[in-house]
């Protein structure tokens, strides 16, 4: 069942994989609560604080209307927008400033959480590094939009999604972008660590004096590559390859 489904109402007393999905959610949503999978009292007050805060009914249940307003900033951020004659790059930028606004972050863990499973396809944990997944992500969703094939393969890996670029032509070597207005927006970068292996990627918004403005999953505030949250940010573009969008 997908993680924007509840199989029926919680309460307090219940147990399980839902309950966690709960409060993961709430401790999303700015009511902090510690996710074991045990609806207990910490987890009903919370609720009832929640369901304060958000005009429904204060009964510490979580049925299907508290549950869509616990899940709202996904939903929005899964919200289609109209073509109205754009092109894929604008809209992978919209997209990504869709997601942005929702505030994606890990919760529960290191690459854990309701975001890194969308992201990944349902993977979550140590070994599951999202940034590739929260870029496919959006490419995604701006291909369905326009009905049209992606220019590479969909992967929650940087090195395959490099390796497809190459294969359908939209790989750009860093050595060959030294014109920025190559770099279309919408293009990904890819943080190149050897020829064959790239530890990083993100969505290129804009393109000034060697300077990529960026939004990109699975960082922080300083820029890290191993980070809890979707960031908006400045790269330079030493080491970077890219693919064109």
């Amino acid at each position: 069942m997908s993680d924007l489904e509840l199989d029926r109402d919680y309460r307090r007393g219940d147990r399980g994989p839902k309950v966690v999905l709960v409060q993961e959610w709430l401790c999303l949503n700015g009511y902090r609560v510690l996710i074991d999978g045990s609806f207990g009292p910490a987890t009903e007050f919370a609720v009832r604080q929640f369901q304060k805060g958000a005009r429904l009914r204060g009964d510490g249940t979580v049925g299907p209307k508290t549950f869509e307003a616990l899940i709202r900033p996904m939903t929005k951020a899964l919200e289609p927008i109209a073509p109205a004659g754009r092109g894929l790059g604008d809209l992978v930028c919209r997209y990504a400033r869709r997601h942005l606004k929702s505030a994606p972050r890990e919760i529960g863990g290191r690459n854990k959480g309701p975001w890194v499973r969308l992201y990944m396809d349902g993977r979550e944990g140590e070994d599951s590094p999202w940034c590739a997944g929260f870029v496919s992500h959006i490419l995604r969703q701006a291909c369905d939009t326009l009905g049209v094939d992606p220019p590479l393969t969909f992967s929650v890996s940087c090195d395959t999604l490099a390796a497809s670029a190459r294969e359908r032509g939209t790989f750009l070597p860093g050595a060959r972008a030294s014109e920025p207005a190559r770099i279309t927006p919408g293009s990904l970068f890819l943080h190149r660590l050897t020829e064959a292996d790239w530890s990083h990627t993100g969505i290129v918004l804009k393109t000034r004096e060697q300077v990529l403005e960026t939004i990109e999953g699975n960082t922080n505030d300083d820029g890290g590559r191993e980070g809890y949250e979707v960031c908006h940010g400045y790269r330079g573009m030493k080491s970077m390859d890219f693919v064109v969008i």
